[in-house]
């Protein structure tokens, strides 16, 4: 294999990388503004209900970056 090819392959092999990473972070920033939106829509009746739907997103949240860092 040439340097030429070698130099194309790598260039193949970022790009397909970076397009993938791009994928996975729109994917992931659509979960979580999902789950915002939901909160938004809920109409609490007061401060603590709107608290408590926070915390409950908050807590998803550190289960979900748990989960990765042990992977």
């Amino acid at each position: 294999m040439s340097a030429e090819d070698r130099t194309a392959f790598l260039k193949e092999v970022q790009a397909k990388f970076e397009k993938k990473v791009r994928e996975n972070e729109i994917s992931v920033l659509e979960y979580w503004k999902e789950q915002l939106d939901r909160i938004v829509a809920m109409k609490p009746e007061g401060i603590a209900s709107l608290q408590l739907q926070i915390k409950k997103t908050s807590e998803m949240m550190g289960n979900r970056i748990r989960t990765l860092k042990k992977g």
